[in-house]
């Protein structure tokens, strides 16, 4: 009986030891090495050099350049183009950000009730996600048309007198994009918001309704409290998305109607590739990328400190 006892401690003390030498043993160093050049080579190397560009006035095809300090950068201030997309690029990305994170959260809920096709609810409501965005604009494109599908319907619900131009009229245009873009987005919000909701205690919520919560205190009280972390990260995905937004723009309206959809992205494509003015166009795509890269550090910053709390 004690040498079964000794065998079977030994036993488990060899084990351990296994299991501590497989924690401690880390891969080497240099494994790293593949990954970090191909990095630096295709992200560092060319941020940096577009950053030197900036202030230059490089036509993008000569190998010679002169200095010019901030005279691109102030350029920017004088150019209503830019100004007028920067408008717009703040008003999409504030837009998309509210709808996408109030819809997903509302989907996400009904998804995480007791409802008998809530499986079937999320295959739906994710699939737009997988579409590209150049399917999901020229899906709404023909939908929004003057004679498209959405117009027809309202004249079938007789309510001829709400058809409208959508992606023509310079005042509703870009909110046409801005439907489009949560409509192909908010299953992904959903999706990390129903990922928060599952890790909610149903005997919080019990707790909360016996107390005299009611559904839109527990909501505002209780739950979003409790998924703060899914909250924090899908706000700033949608911050950061915003920001960046081309592909719709591009394919559904070309930045019009008379400049009413122009992000910042998009007139950094067409300065440098259809004005062919480069110096302009190197200015503001470092302009977008500084600000792309605050709205990271402070999701960067905010995650960090929900996972440390």
């Amino acid at each position: 009986m004690t040498e079964t006892v000794q065998s079977v401690g030994q036993t488990a003390q060899a084990a351990t030891r296994r299991k501590r030498s497989r924690i401690g043993v880390r891969p080497p160093v240099w494994f790293l090495i593949p990954a970090v050049v191909v990095y630096l080579i295709v992200v560092v190397v060319p941020n940096l050099r577009g950053f030197g560009y900036a202030f230059t006035d490089w036509d993008g095809i000569s190998a010679g350049f002169d200095f010019v300090g901030f005279k691109n950068f102030a350029h920017l201030l004088d150019d209503p183009n830019t100004v007028s997309a920067f408008t717009n690029t703040i008003l999409f990305t504030l837009g998309t950000a509210l709808l996408q994170n109030v819809v997903g959260l509302g989907l996400a809920l009904v998804c995480n009730s007791l409802i008998k096709t809530k499986q079937w609810l999320r295959l739906v409501f994710f699939l737009p996600v997988v579409l590209t965005p150049i399917v999901t604009a020229y899906l709404w494109s023909y939908l929004l048309n003057p004679d498209g599908t959405v117009n027809e319907l309202l004249r079938q619900a007789g309510l001829g007198a709400f058809q409208q131009d959508w992606l023509g009229d310079p005042g509703i245009a870009l909110w046409s994009i801005v439907f489009a873009a949560v409509w192909q987005g908010v299953g992904f919000t959903m999706v990390i918001y129903l990922a928060g909701l599952q890790g909610v205690s149903q005997d919080v919520l019990e707790a909360a309704a016996i107390d005299g919560a009611g559904p839109s205190r527990r909501l505002f009280q209780v739950i979003l409290p409790l998924i703060n972390g899914a909250v924090v990260i899908n706000v700033l995905l949608t911050l950061t998305s915003g920001l960046k937004q081309f592909d719709l723009v591009f394919a559904m309206t070309s930045g019009g109607p008379a400049g009413a959809t122009q992000t910042l992205a998009f007139i950094i494509y067409k300065n440098a590739f259809t004005n062919l003015d480069y110096p302009t166009a190197v200015a503001q795509g470092v302009v977008l990328t500084l600000i792309v890269a605050v709205v990271a550090i402070v999701q960067l910053r905010l995650t960090t400190r929900k996972g440390l709390e």
